[in-house]
């Protein structure tokens, strides 16, 4: 196993594949980082040669924001948002959705289990209208 920027990915996957296990690279910077480094995408990770691995962890560490820098940074926006008292903050504050979708159903991941509330519902003994 290769290890970049402080997570081991696995060796047996395409590079291109692997280095979105780094916290901080999707699919479309694993691309930019392999074309910038020269490296072809559907290269297992265990037939690199150490060069090619070295160069791709200089890219990643100077160019690149990933991993615990990356998480600190974005743990910071929002607690300077919570601080500000933004929308945006009390929305995390309150543990609700924050880019403006429907709470009235769905939301139920970020909600938790719904919480049954006495009263709702059918009454008994109501007929049917």
């Amino acid at each position: 196993m290769a290890r970049i920027a402080g997570v081991d990915i696995p060796a047996n996957k395409q590079i291109e594949i692997s280095l979105r296990y780094i916290y901080g690279i999707g699919p479309t910077l694993s691309k930019r980082i392999l074309t910038q480094t020269g490296v072809n995408s559907s290269t297992r990770v265990r037939d690199l040669s150490d060069e090619e691995l070295n160069r791709i962890r200089e890219v990643i560490d100077k160019q690149y924001k990933v991993e615990g820098d990356l998480r600190k940074e974005v743990t910071f926006n929002i607690k300077r948002f919570i601080e500000m008292g933004s929308y945006r903050g009390l929305r995390h504050r309150r543990g609700l959705p924050v880019h403006g979708q429907r709470t009235k159903t769905n939301a139920r991941t970020k909600r938790g289990p719904a919480k049954t509330v006495a009263g709702r519902g059918r009454r008994r003994g109501m007929t049917k209208k």
